[in-house]
């Protein structure tokens, strides 16, 4: 029988720029923290920050960063973005791993051409969804919570996860969007983000939060403070909730996804 209920975790810190070891100590001291078979959920590109710089800090999956992950993820599914390569391209690269074994794999789709993001990395073409303990979970990096006509692919999951370096200056957007996402897609909604400024001077103000199927907040936006965050999800309610409100039934057609 599957669980029904889920701890979800989200890690909301300060990324240190293109510097992967003090990233993955500063992020180890909060996993250990968190509870054994629950979800723990990290910023976009969590050992570098948003690095337009592949070819020198993209690691490949043999990488410094994945074993970390894997060693990580013993009774836990550790899941961030990273600057991966692989057969000569670069790719923004979500990882979910569970036991030392990575579970989900997604390239980054909608690559942010404000920042010149496509000039360095390869877009993916493949919405993904996988299942962790019951629960099918459905992640996007960033700059996808624009699209929801990508994102509406994975209506039907249980949870979206949406890994970020979202900058201070477009905040409402953040905020706005997220909860959209949740209302329209009528899933749990968790969006992670970094703080602090980057290399490129940026600042950033957390906001991560996690909202349910109906767009109410569970974990209201966290600004600007380093935090550990948790909470538990249930999935009897998101099911009794589409079943009196069914609207994705009246959702157009979709292409194919792929699942694990």
């Amino acid at each position: 029988m599957n669980p029904t209920f889920l701890d979800v975790y989200l890690i909301q810190t300060q990324l240190a720029w293109e510097n992967v070891n003090a990233n993955l100590l500063r992020l180890t001291w909060h996993i250990q923290r968190t509870q054994e078979q629950s979800l723990i959920i990290l910023p976009e590109m969590f050992a570098t920050g948003f690095t337009m710089k592949p070819e020198h800090h993209a690691e490949t999956l043999d990488g410094l960063s994945v074993q970390w992950m894997k060693e990580m993820s013993q009774n836990r599914c550790i899941c961030g973005s990273l600057s991966v390569e692989e057969n000569g391209n670069y790719y923004n690269r979500f990882l979910a791993v569970y036991n030392g074994e990575i579970i989900a794999s997604y390239n980054k789709k909608h690559l942010f051409s404000y920042g010149d993001e496509q000039v360095h990395y390869t877009a993916g073409t493949e919405i993904q969804i996988f299942d962790f303990r019951g629960f099918k979970i459905a992640p996007f990096i960033c700059y996808d919570l624009r699209f929801p006509e990508w994102i509406g692919i994975a209506a039907g999951a249980d949870l979206m996860l949406f890994v970020a370096n979202w900058p201070k200056a477009r905040m409402f957007a953040w905020d706005a969007l997220l909860k959209a996402r949740s209302i329209e897609n009528q899933c749990f909604v968790a969006g992670v983000n970094r703080i602090g400024e980057d290399g490129n001077g940026i600042p950033h103000t957390g906001h991560s939060q996690l909202l349910d199927f109906a767009g109410q907040y569970l974990i209201e936006p966290q600004v600007d403070r380093e935090v550990l965050l948790h909470q538990v999800i249930e999935k009897q309610p998101l099911h009794a909730f589409r079943e009196k409100f069914p609207f994705l039934e009246d959702k157009d057609s979709l292409p194919l996804r792929h699942e694990f």
